[in-house]
């Protein structure tokens, strides 16, 4: 079988996991089985299929499973929020579509994936730019605490999901200039490579920035992941261990000082360490939301309570697990469907970041490999960075779920890095 009717053939259990989702929810909540659920199933497979003709046509080459597991994840986040607010289903959904789109467009107008390096420092200023627009006043919006999001009259949007294409893009295309002055210079400290002090500017840059981020925009996940991203850019460039060892060093030493002194990291510190601690529950970045997670996820158990049985909302009004549609969407999953169904999910996102390594490692130029090596790496990062802040691994950050949670700045970001993966998929797969 070609590897594009694996593809077509990999989107039919997505639409059948949409229709049969819909369906649980109707007889969880109206105890009606409707064949609206199998209407949303063939809306949903029509279009996949649409944006699957696009990539047979212009990608023939390209990974084969990519696609189908986007579009696995994409049907699992619509049915989990409509089961969160029907209202929100339908705005993602028009989401998912504008997606789609952009995905398609995205194939289309790039089309070689090296006309990149040469726009690269014009997609730095962009990426930059993004960064800091929820601190342009009249424009940027706070919430919880962190400048996140961007409203322009009736449009708003969290630049940062953009902003991380672009700086992967950019570091792909420095790190393919400057990885052999990297790799030859260094002075040898036992089993220890070390750089020297002239080449360490490049990491010393991305690390300001990182801190930059934690002060001025106070978002600690998107500092984490950006500069999670380059350590693993650089590694992957250089083999260089050392590397990443000074670089995790460093983000450790900022992000302590930091805590010590900006009230809002500190804030969050507080809630992570102690998230039963009354005092904190109303603080603005508080425990609250870490705590209900953990009573959420506990209560959930290895099978979960039933599809649609978690209760998200008090009696009296108010809600009982905030945020539950974007922050908290993972322990509203392992609510419902237990230890089993999150393991489900992750292994979903596993397959996607093993797709990219595989993708960068079967890629024949150096910025291919890079580019393919940093968009796993920052997608596999935001997952790491929400996950592990509603299981309390690390401290909470409002950093949304991959194509699971509600907003359309994420899914159409997402969109466009699953595009340039596939760029560069067919680029590499093709017979020379």
């Amino acid at each position: 079988m070609s590897a594009r009717n694996r593809e077509l053939l990999g989107l039919v259990p997505a639409s059948l996991l949409l229709t049969a989702g819909f369906a649980a929810v109707y007889v969880a909540q109206e105890d009606v089985l409707s064949d609206v659920s199998l209407t949303y199933g063939a809306i949903f497979l029509g279009l996949c299929v649409g944006a699957h003709l696009i990539i047979r046509f212009t990608l023939p080459s390209a990974d084969p499973y990519l696609f189908p597991l986007a579009a696995t994840l994409a049907c699992f986040g619509l049915v989990m929020i409509y089961r969160i607010d029907a209202e929100l289903a339908r705005e993602q959904a028009q989401w998912f579509v504008v997606g789609l789109g952009l995905f398609a467009a995205t194939i289309l107008l790039v089309r070689d994936i090296s006309v990149l390096e040469r726009y690269r420092y014009v997609i730095a200023s962009a990426g930059l730019l993004l960064l800091l627009l929820p601190r342009v006043p009249g424009i940027g919006a706070q919430v919880n605490g962190a400048y996140l999001g961007v409203k322009i009259g009736p449009i708003s949007f969290q630049p940062a999901e953009f902003a991380k294409i672009a700086i992967v893009v950019f570091l792909a295309s420095y790190l393919r200039d400057t990885r052999q002055l990297l790799v030859s210079a260094g002075r040898r400290v036992g089993p220890v490579v070390l750089p020297p002090l002239k080449h360490l500017g490049p990491l010393l840059a991305v690390w300001g920035l990182a801190m930059l981020l934690l002060v001025f925009i106070r978002d600690l996940g998107s500092s984490l992941m950006f500069f999670g991203a380059f350590l693993a850019l650089v590694y992957v460039a250089t083999n260089r261990f050392s590397f990443v060892a000074i670089g995790v060093a460093l983000f450790a030493a900022g992000g302590w000082f930091f805590a010590s002194t900006v009230g809002h990291v500190q804030n969050r510190i507080d809630a992570w360490r102690d998230p039963f601690d009354p005092q904190l529950y109303e603080q603005v970045g508080g425990s609250y939301q870490i705590a209900q997670s953990l009573f959420a996820q506990a209560d959930g158990g290895l099978l979960g309570v039933g599809f649609g049985q978690s209760i998200l909302d008090l009696p009296g009004g108010g809600q009982l697990l905030p945020a539950a549609h974007t922050d908290l969407i993972y322990a509203v999953i392992v609510n419902e469907l237990g230890l089993v169904g999150a393991v489900g999910l992750l292994c979903v996102y596993l397959l996607i970041v093993e797709r990219a390594i595989k993708t960068s490692i079967l890629a024949r130029d150096s910025f291919s490999k890079l580019l393919a090596a940093g968009l796993g790496a920052v997608f596999a990062l935001q997952v790491f960075v929400i996950v592990g802040g509603v299981t309390k691994v690390i401290p909470l950050t409002g950093v949304t779920l991959p194509f699971v949670s509600y907003g359309g700045s994420s899914i159409l970001a997402n969109f466009v890095l699953l595009a340039l993966l596939l760029l560069v998929s067919d680029k590499a797969r093709r017979p020379a």
